[in-house]
């Protein structure tokens, strides 16, 4: 069963650890080195569940600010080919070398993101944002 398929499933089966589950299955992507929900509480992204080798610092971020903040600022999904480059990006781990941010919309308004790290530069194309995009549509009634 395919990525896609799997969230699918949760999805439909809905209830309170659903948000865990998906970044659990997300998680098992190769390139993926961390994967987490941030949801939206006022002008803040707050961190939701996780899974990666270590928990980051930034657990709360100001809309706007660092990549995760500007994807959810402009509701579009970022993709930073270098993070060591990016001035935006907001450093969690010494590792990390690029980073996907996909916004989770529901009734017109960003409600949360995906945030994934990679070990590797350039990691995420479009075949990334393809999935990470089917995704946070299927995981938008869980995050408000």
């Amino acid at each position: 069963m395919s990525t896609l398929e799997t969230i699918e499933r949760l999805a439909e089966r809905g209830g309170a650890d659903t948000l865990q589950e998906a970044v659990e299955v997300l998680q098992e992507i190769e390139h993926y080195s961390w994967v987490g929900i941030y949801l939206v509480e006022g002008e803040d992204l707050v961190l939701g569940p996780w899974r990666g080798p270590q928990a980051t610092e930034h657990v709360r971020i100001p809309v706007g600010q660092g990549v995760c903040g500007a994807a959810a600022a402009s509701g579009e999904t970022e993709i930073v080919d270098d993070v060591n480059a990016d001035p935006r990006y907001l450093a969690c781990f010494a590792s990390t070398r690029s980073e996907i941010v996909v916004p989770i919309a529901h009734d017109g308004r960003v409600v949360g993101e995906i945030d994934i790290d990679s070990d590797r530069p350039a990691a995420f194309g479009d075949e990334d944002r393809e999935l990470l995009e089917r995704v946070a549509v299927l995981l938008a009634p869980f995050c408000h």
